[in-house]
């Protein structure tokens, strides 16, 4: 009893440290920073956010509240409205829109930039931007808005990519209005999305500054990605040869991750693209449902340029761009020998993870793991398997005499039971047991993974002002692998008549 008084005492001051160093506060107490004003004018636009009509909070995210070290119930306040509404501006910030360039399905366009996003400053090292905001000089033809739908859709699954542990922005507050814009089919009212990031530098930002030809600019660039997102390179020689080199590998693994979970991002130009080896700018995007290897969730595409399959080319034809925005500053054939690098990590950590999807060791077996997987994918193509809840209903498998669980929601079963067959094979020759599979499968293979139709079903509850799903998927959304008895139905398999649907730009 006294050991355990003073352990709990240890404890007591621990945390107390750890409070008093990490100050909980206000609102009003968070003061902004704003380092993007030592570029040149021309790369940036200092405008204030045109305020929606009447807005009201939908949610907001005690996660990422947790992140800037804001007291959550503050969040509750008008005050917190009014901050993501853009009416009510903090101390430090100047909000202001950043200017880039891009490839926009492989043809560049020299003057983007943010056309409905704009910068508050940033606390914590976490960027802040409201997107949905109002014009700007960037906003081209557009509004400067973002409808209700399309700013739930990122507010989610910003979420659900950091539950899952994949590499992306986060959001801290979603608000809705009684402003209206026409979008496709109809008037839809506005919304803004309070988005937050390291970094908010894009490929097509280097484009942008790149069109200078001035050595100085693109360094100063260069300087200010490796403060934000590679700062134990600051001192080290040929600095930004090496800040590529984290990159190409950081979307390595990152593009790895997409794959394995079947998520599609839908428009991977380059100035959607991240120079943190983050997902950014959610649009069309979609997990995979039933499982097909060319998969487009963006009716835009009409080519399948960001088909699922091509998504790390794509990766590695973006990181080519930036090679060639980066060669009046870097040895370009450098940085294009290590791009051969490229495909070799990503398909290592591909493999190293889907092994762990299936419970294996990539390390055993030789080739008979890679031949596996590959048979897999073609399996559950043919039978039309739900991609993700297969793995799930795999961890769960007791016999492999009894396959029902997995059998009975396929539309064709003999693939699969064949492939059954090698599966059963190399788990013998691997000398694993269902037990010991489940301990490493229960790690990687989440019980919910968001799917656009479950999205959807929040996304009409709240046109009718009711906005209570939105916050129930972003409670399943950090914890996939959680029970959530009262959504039992969405760890089910998508119903066909929803599967594998493709979605606009403005979704």
């Amino acid at each position: 009893y006294p050991l355990l008084c003073s352990l709990l005492v240890s404890f007591l001051h621990i945390q107390t440290n750890i409070y008093q160093k990490r100050k909980i506060m206000k609102l009003n107490e968070l003061k902004l920073e704003v380092d993007y004003f030592e570029f040149d004018e021309k790369y940036y636009h200092k405008i204030n956010p045109t305020p929606l009509k009447n807005p009201k909070l939908v949610s907001f995210n005690p996660l990422a509240c947790h992140l800037i070290n804001l007291n959550y119930s503050e969040c509750e306040t008008s005050d917190f409205v009014d901050f993501i509404n853009g009416s009510k501006i903090l101390e430090g910030s100047t909000p202001f829109a950043m200017a880039y360039a891009g490839h926009q399905f492989g043809y560049f366009v020299p003057q983007l930039g943010d056309g409905r996003a704009i910068n508050l400053g940033a606390v914590n090292n976490w960027h802040l931007q409201i997107k949905g905001s109002g014009l700007t000089r960037y906003s081209r033809q557009s509004d400067g808005r973002a409808v209700l739908r399309s700013s739930i859709r990122e507010y989610i699954m910003s979420e659900a990519m950091f539950g899952l542990g994949i590499p992306t922005t986060r959001a801290l507050g979603i608000i809705d209005s009684d402003s209206f814009v026409h979008r496709e089919w109809e008037q839809e009212s506005c919304a803004i999305v309070l988005r937050m990031s390291p970094s908010w530098i894009r490929v097509g930002t280097f484009e942008f500054f790149a069109r200078s030809r001035d050595k100085e600019t693109i360094s100063q660039l260069a300087d200010y990605v490796i403060k934000q997102s590679y700062p134990h390179l600051e001192n080290e020689e040929n600095k930004y040869e090496k800040m590529f080199y984290s990159l190409s590998d950081k979307t390595a693994e990152l593009l790895a991750k997409w794959q394995v979970y079947g998520f599609q991002h839908g428009v991977m130009n380059t100035d959607n693209f991240s120079v943190a080896g983050l997902t950014i700018d959610y649009g069309p995007y979609a997990f995979m449902d039933y499982f097909e290897k060319n998969a487009i969730c963006n009716h835009t595409d009409a080519e399948g340029r960001y088909s699922y399959n091509n998504q790390p080319y794509v990766a590695r034809w973006n990181l080519l761009v930036l090679a060639n925005a980066l060669g009046e500053i870097c040895d370009e054939n450098r940085l294009k020998e290590y791009i051969k690098t490229f495909l070799p990590q990503h398909e290592k950590i591909y493999l190293d993870l889907m092994n762990k999807r299936l419970g294996l060791d990539a390390s055993k077996s030789g080739n008979s793991n890679l031949l596996l997987i590959l048979e897999l994918l073609g399996s559950l193509e043919n039978a039309k398997m739900d991609y993700n809840v297969f793995f799930y209903r795999l961890t769960h498998l007791k016999s492999f005499e009894d396959l029902s669980s997995i059998l009975d929601i396929v539309v064709f079963q003999e693939p699969l039971k064949k492939w059954f067959e090698s599966y059963k094979k190399v788990c013998i020759e691997q000398e694993t047991t269902f037990e010991s599979r489940f301990e490493v499968m229960k790690k990687v293979n989440p019980k919910y993974v968001l799917k656009n139709y479950i999205i959807q079903e929040a996304i009409e509850k709240a046109h009718e002002g009711d906005y209570t799903l939105v916050n129930d998927l972003l409670k399943i959304a950090q914890n996939p692998y959680d029970e959530h008895p009262f959504f039992e139905r969405y760890a089910q398999p998508t119903p066909m008549k929803f599967a594998n649907i493709k979605l606009s730009c403005s979704s």
